[in-house]
């Protein structure tokens, strides 16, 4: 399925750019080349399909029908939307206020927004040709797990009272309305879309992702090259072992000053598991670039305050650590 990206990548490197085989550079280029086209086009697929499924999907709906479940349910739910939309940290905010705003708990939303970066289709679909199915379901399991037990901390803790004014306000509004009949007007006169505007919508909203997490693919792609060409072979291995105990949240505070969305990080981890990096730590490194980076919480600091981000920060960072130890210990059983 993949082989014409090869192709492709040995045509530009060997023939186009006649760099000499065999050699650091070559690796590198050979690398991001292979690994940005592949990204490219299946990114812009698997998105516009998705979006031509969820181009009649009624957002008002879903947040209605996740208000009125038992907790753990929203719980699930919150996560499993999460892991079906091709969200970013920054696109998944809007969603957020809109949750909050419907009165949905916090916990719900949160799981929601702690696993829509972390999991997407393409993501799923690379992680299947790089791992296999084993660890793809096994991750997915993880990322929606994280998900859960934040949501469920959070709303233990009460955190709602640590969101900035605006979506505080929007939480209570939410949560003293009852059944809307503006809501349900807008509902019976929503019109269904046809196969022409679906493809529209799918169209635009492919471009319009693909215009926001290009540039991160590239750089995702371009560091995974980097570390593919041109770290010394065992290096990492050797310094962030499997045998050392500290490996692990050594590497979760390596990715927090790094970012990239789960598409981006693939060739990354990619890169890292060819260089002798255990699952467990290569995981947890991903998971805090994508999830627990600086840039990310400077986009949360738009609805949370500080409290609340400092206690989102430390538990996704023993969220990851215990992630890591996990898939070390027991990856040798799979």
């Amino acid at each position: 399925m993949f082989e014409i990206f090869t192709e492709l990548a040995d045509w530009l490197t060997y023939d186009l750019l006649q760099i000499t085989s065999d050699t650091k550079l070559a690796d590198a280029v050979h690398f991001f080349i292979e690994d940005t086209s592949k990204i490219f086009v299946l990114l812009i697929v698997m998105i516009y399909v998705i979006a031509l499924l969820r181009a009649s999907l009624n957002v008002e709906k879903v947040r209605d029908y996740l208000a009125g479940k038992h907790r753990g349910i929203g719980y699930l739910m919150g996560s499993s939307f999460g892991a079906i939309t091709p969200f970013c940290s920054c696109s998944s905010i809007p969603v957020f206020l809109g949750f909050t705003s419907a009165g949905i708990p916090v916990g719900i939303t949160m799981s929601f927004l702690i696993t829509s970066p972390l999991i997407n289709e393409v993501a799923i679909l690379l992680l299947m040709s790089l791992l296999g199915w084993k660890f793809t379901v096994l991750y997915v399991l993880v990322g929606m797990t994280v998900g859960m037990l934040g949501g469920l901390f959070l709303d233990f803790i009460k955190a709602e009272r640590w969101l900035q004014s605006f979506a505080a306000e929007a939480l209570k509004r939410g949560q003293l309305q009852t059944a809307s009949t503006e809501g349900v007007a807008a509902e019976q006169t929503k019109d269904k879309l046809s196969l022409r505007n679906r493809h529209q919508f799918a169209k635009t909203e492919a471009l319009e992702i693909f215009g926001r997490v290009w540039k991160w693919v590239i750089i995702g792609v371009g560091l995974g090259a980097a570390l593919h060409g041109f770290v010394p072979d065992g290096w990492i291995a050797t310094h962030l072992g499997d045998q050392q105990w500290w490996s692990v949240p050594a590497a979760v505070l390596l990715g927090i000053p790094l970012y990239s969305n789960a598409t981006g990080i693939i060739p990354v981890m990619e890169s890292l598991l060819s260089n002798g990096l255990p699952i467990g730590t290569t995981l947890a490194f991903c998971m805090s670039t994508v999830a627990a980076s600086f840039p990310e919480f400077i986009l949360l600091k738009q609805v949370m305050q500080w409290r609340l981000l400092a206690i989102l920060f430390a538990m996704l960072l023993v969220a990851f650590t215990l992630v890591g130890w996990i898939f070390n210990t027991f990856t040798p059983l799979l």
